[in-house]
C-alpha cells in the first residue's frame, strides 16, 4: 500500500511540474531587461522596484539594459526565453507601438508575453532649449510654421511615445521640425540641453530634474489633466491643441508559457510593493503613477494599446522598416 500511494505521488508531482517550479520559485537570481539605456523612464521603474523585489523574493533581482533597434532587441530576448519566470522584461508603450511600426517583427507581443503588471504611467512633457523664442504653445506652433526657423526636436528613438507625441503634434498643428532620435532619453536631454535640438517630448520622470534646474523651458504636459508636481504647466488640450493626450507606461511582462503560478507570485509581490508608501512617493516625485493591476487586466490594456497606438501611427505617418 505505502509503494502504491509513493508512486501516485511520484507520478502526480511529474504531471504537475508547475507546480512543483511554482513552489520552488524564485531559486536563482531573476534577470529584468530594460530595452533602453541606464537613466530613462523604464529604468527608472525598474530599478526602484527592483531592490525591493529582491528582499521580497529572497532572491536577487537583476536590471540588465539592452538597448537597440527601438527597443526590439530586448523584448524579442524575453518572448524568446525559457519561460520559467527567471527572465523578465521591464517593457514600455514601445511594446504596443512596434506592432504597427514595424513591418516585420519576430515576435508578437499578444502571443509570445505573458503580461504581469502595469507597473505605472507617466505623461510626457513638451520642452525646448532656453535660446528657442518661443515661452508657450501658440508661440512655439507659429514658430515652427516659419520655415526658415528650421526647429528640429529629439526622441528617445524611433517610435518611442516621444517620438510619436511630436510626429502627432505637427500633424495636428502644421508646424514642422526635423526628427532627430537617439537611444534614449539622457542623450537626446543632453543635446537639447546643448543647442544642437530646438525641443522635445519627453518622459516626465527622465526631464522634471532639468525643468526644475531651469535649464530648459517647459510650455506644456501631455496629460488629460494638469500634474500634481507642475501645477502652473498647461495641458497641450489647454494650450490650444484640441484632443491631443499622451502618455507613457512601463509594465513588466515574461515569455509565454511561464507557469501561472509564477505570474501570479511576480504579480502579488509588486503590487503589494506598489502599495508602499515610500515606493508611491518615490514615483510620484518623478510624475509617474503607480497602478499595480492583475495580469488579466494588464492583457486587456494591452490589447487596448496595441490598437490605439495603431491608430496614433497612421495619424503621424511614422513608419520604420
Amino acid at each position: 500500500m505505502r509503494s502504491l500511494w509513493l508512486r501516485r505521488i511520484a507520478a502526480l508531482v511529474l504531471c504537475c511540474p508547475c507546480l512543483v517550479m511554482a513552489q520552488s520559485f524564485p531559486n536563482k537570481p531573476i534577470k529584468v531587461l530594460v530595452p533602453f539605456p541606464a537613466g530613462g523612464t523604464v529604468d527608472f521603474f525598474a530599478r526602484t522596484l527592483a531592490p525591493k523585489l529582491s528582499e521580497a523574493l529572497g532572491q536577487a533581482v537583476l536590471v540588465e539594459n539592452r538597448p537597440g533597434a527601438g527597443g526590439n532587441i530586448a523584448t524579442e530576448a524575453v518572448a524568446k526565453a525559457t519561460p520559467d519566470g527567471y527572465t523578465l522584461l521591464m517593457g514600455s508603450e514601445i511594446v504596443a507601438i512596434n506592432t504597427s511600426l514595424y513591418s516585420k517583427l519576430n515576435y508578437d507581443p499578444l502571443k509570445d508575453l505573458a503580461p504581469i503588471v502595469l507597473v505605472g504611467t507617466v505623461p510626457n512633457i513638451l520642452i525646448v532649449n532656453p535660446s528657442v523664442p518661443a515661452n508657450n504653445v501658440k508661440e512655439l506652433i507659429a514658430l515652427g510654421k516659419n520655415k526658415s526657423a528650421n526647429l528640429s526636436y529629439a526622441s528617445t528613438g524611433q517610435g518611442t511615445s516621444t517620438h510619436l507625441s511630436t510626429e502627432l503634434f505637427k500633424n495636428m498643428t502644421g508646424m514642422e521640425a526635423v526628427h532627430v532620435p537617439y537611444k534614449g532619453g539622457p542623450p537626446a536631454i543632453a543635446d537639447l540641453l546643448g543647442g544642437q535640438v530646438n525641443m522635445m517630448f519627453i518622459n516626465m520622470p527622465t526631464g522634471i530634474a532639468h525643468v526644475r534646474s531651469g535649464k530648459v523651458k517647459i510650455l506644456a504636459v501631455s496629460s488629460k489633466k494638469r500634474v500634481a508636481q507642475l501645477p502652473d504647466v498647461p495641458t497641450v488640450e489647454e494650450a490650444g491643441v484640441k484632443g491631443f493626450v499622451t502618455y507613457a507606461w512601463s509594465g513588466l511582462f515574461a515569455p509565454a508559457g511561464t507557469p501561472r503560478e509564477v505570474v501570479t507570485r511576480l504579480n502579488n509581490e509588486v503590487v503589494k510593493l506598489l502599495k508602499l508608501p515610500a515606493i508611491r512617493e518615490q514615483l510620484a516625485g518623478q510624475g509617474a503613477e503607480a497602478v499595480g493591476d492583475t495580469p488579466e487586466e494588464f492583457g486587456l490594456f494591452m490589447r487596448n494599446e496595441v490598437a490605439q497606438w495603431a491608430h496614433m501611427v497612421r495619424t503621424s505617418g511614422a513608419r520604420v522598416d
